[in-house]
């Protein structure tokens, strides 16, 4: 049997470590958490580690799951520890961003409720060094040149194309294993 502890990470937000999450979770029949769901409390701030800690440690400790977002800074050797395969979404700018930019424009259109019964605004987006595109762009650039080292020994498959991302998909339905 292949992993059943999947951890998926990715360079930039509208990589789709969320679809591809729960796509995966659903195909190999293991809980799915969005990291992004459990650190995001009311007014945008982070919920206390020891709360985080508190519910997905017994997760991590459990057979099988899929846990989708990065948080190393958070998390650190817990997080990129636990998993069998680490699965890193790695798309070019031209793919993931107009998917951001798409799905933001949504959210404020539609006012979605998000983690934490949040709400993304245009000044929460574009205005200011940490909001979601201008920390998307960097978080691109710095993940691309720091994960390989974090990763080295590490089992992990970086996927760089829609096609990788797909192929990876239908392997994973077609033998219930990754």
């Amino acid at each position: 049997m292949g992993p059943r502890r999947i951890w998926i990470i990715a360079s930039a937000s509208g990589n789709g470590k969320t679809t591809v999450g729960r796509e995966l979770a659903g195909l190999l029949d293991v809980p799915f958490v969005e990291l992004d769901a459990l650190v995001h409390g009311p007014g945008w701030t982070e919920n206390p580690d020891e709360e985080v800690l508190a519910t997905l440690e017994p997760i991590l400790a459990g057979e099988g799951w899929v846990v989708d977002g990065t948080y190393t800074h958070k998390f650190g050797q817990l997080i990129l520890d636990a998993p069998d395969l680490i699965v890193w979404l790695d798309l070019p700018v031209h793919v993931w961003l107009p998917r951001v930019i798409a799905r933001t424009w949504r959210r404020i259109r539609n006012r979605e409720l998000l983690w934490g019964q949040n709400r993304e605004t245009v000044s929460g987006v574009l205005l200011g060094w940490d909001t979601l595109i201008p920390h998307a762009l960097r978080s691109h650039v710095r993940r691309r040149r720091h994960w390989p080292a974090m990763l080295a020994g590490r089992n992990f498959v970086r996927l760089r194309t829609r096609a990788e991302v797909d192929a990876f998909l239908i392997s994973a339905g077609r033998s219930r294993v990754v």
